[in-house]
């Protein structure tokens, strides 16, 4: 299930998590790309979560600016993953391909399929 990160301090929380890779979708209401790839972002989530290793969040860039601020986030939508408060991958724009493929490929590094340097 898809939460919404509320404030910076919960942001700051989750990216930091060991054993875990968290994925950030920054969005705004008014984003019209963004409303186009947010139900995809959710059913990705339903195909490829695993509970206490590979989970999905959403940011609201207006309701949270505080956390777009402190990810440089300048252009919606965002997609990025962190573990251990590592950046791993960042993704901008709306394509549902590209968003797909690192949500692959961060369950591949979860399940042991990959290793840190093929990720």
């Amino acid at each position: 299930m898809v939460r919404f990160v509320e404030t910076s301090e919960e942001f700051t929380a989750l990216k930091k998590r060991k054993d875990v890779y968290t994925i950030f979708d920054f969005t705004a209401s008014w984003c019209g790309p963004c409303q186009r790839i947010g139900p995809k972002f959710e059913s990705l989530c339903t195909e490829f979560e695993i509970s206490g290793k590979l989970e999905f969040y959403k940011v609201d860039v207006d309701g949270n600016s505080d956390a777009a601020a402190d990810s440089r986030v300048s252009k919606m939508p965002t997609f990025q993953v962190y573990n251990d408060g590592n950046l791993v991958y960042v993704m901008e724009g709306a394509s549902e391909e590209n968003l797909r493929r690192i949500v692959d490929l961060t369950s591949q590094r979860m399940k042991g399929i990959l290793t840190d340097s093929e990720f």
